[in-house]
């Protein structure tokens, strides 16, 4: 019978089943884009013509993202199977929103 501490150890699953790091990789994108949420708010909060530029970046971007998305699904970008459509549309929206969170950051320094 195997220990108990091996039956439940993240690394064994995740080998079996690859929606469990793909569950984790989607929570991690979802808690950094919480960070950039947090960021635009400051910063809009702020107000005059840096929060106007922001909002209309913010609208252009997620309208580009999607767009980009739509583009490698129809031409087969994304792979064939579910995971790796799952893994590849979080790997772009993760580029974006690190992106994103970076920029951010720095105006705040």
């Amino acid at each position: 019978m195997p220990r108990l501490s091996a039956w439940f150890a993240p690394e064994r699953h995740a080998i079996r089943n690859p929606w469990i790091r793909l569950s984790l990789d989607a929570w991690s994108l979802g808690i950094e884009a919480s960070s950039v949420i947090g960021l635009r708010v400051l910063k809009v909060a702020g107000g005059g013509p840096a929060a106007s530029q922001e909002m209309g970046r913010m609208v252009s971007e997620k309208v580009d993202a999607a767009l980009q998305l739509q583009t490698r699904a129809l031409t087969g970008g994304l792979g064939f199977t579910a995971q790796s459509a799952t893994g590849r549309t979080l790997a772009h929206y993760r580029r974006k929103v690190r992106a994103n969170r970076r920029r951010l950051s720095k105006s705040r320094a």
